[in-house]
């Protein structure tokens, strides 16, 4: 089974959704392929606004900071629900351009890579309070995950990724999904949002039921046609 997932880092449902999601498979016994694709929330965002989460929320949103704190409270109680720490007072504003980048690289290297990269980036943002659009912080969190250092140090020199982080955004905006997390499982079943556990369980359960077994088609009688096999072919 094959997951695609796009979200971006300064989410906090999508680090709720990736924990259901996570918990649905385990209480599911399944097994799947996942790959994290791009999506910014706010391309124009960046790294230096000196006002805290709440305050950009409130003035987003409306309703004043007061809304933002309120929001994030209720977020972080969702979160410690799956045993998510949300640290929101000491978030920092990001563009999270490059950290997309750099998860499109470790995807080239190795599909674990990439989640495991992902995971971290969640964290050093809602937990850590680490600057995730910082170039030297990017560098020490994605060779935490595995990443080899002379790379990172290339692509974040240059724009390498940046065509594959708008076509990711595109292709979320083609299936429909203006926010995110977006979930498509098997390329069948797409799930909007954080959903509860047993929704993915739900969609899970359908995408294994659509693997249908392949009907043979044989010659009267029943006998196999030559063919090559792992052995080699008969002649």
């Amino acid at each position: 089974m094959r997951i695609d997932i796009w979200s971006d880092v300064v989410c906090p449902w999508c680090y709720i959704g990736k924990r259901r999601l996570e918990q649905a498979l385990t209480e599911s016994g399944e097994q799947a392929e996942i790959v994290w694709h791009s999506f910014q929330l706010d391309p124009s965002a960046t790294n230096d606004d000196p006002r805290d989460l709440a305050t950009r929320l409130g003035e987003k949103y409306g309703g004043g900071r007061e809304f933002g704190l309120e929001a994030n409270e209720r977020v972080a109680t969702v979160g410690a629900e799956v045993g998510l720490v949300f640290n929101f007072d000491v978030a920092k504003s990001a563009n999270t351009v490059d950290a997309h980048r750099l998860l499109h690289l470790a995807r080239e290297l190795d599909g674990d890579l990439q989640g495991r990269l992902k995971e971290r980036l969640l964290k050093a943002y809602f937990t850590d309070g680490l600057p995730v659009g910082d170039h030297p912080t990017l560098t020490k969190l994605a060779v935490e995950a595995g990443l080899p250092e002379d790379r990172v140090t290339e692509v974040l020199a240059g724009s390498e990724y940046e065509p594959e982080v708008a076509a990711d955004q595109a292709q979320a905006l083609a299936y429909g999904a203006n926010g995110v997390p977006f979930f498509v499982i098997d390329e069948k079943y797409g799930v909007s949002g954080a959903q509860p556990v047993e929704v993915f369980q739900e969609a899970v359960r359908r995408a294994n039921a659509d693997r249908k077994p392949v009907t043979l088609i044989t010659a009267p009688g029943g006998s196999d046609a030559e063919a090559c096999g792992p052995d080699g072919c008969p002649i």
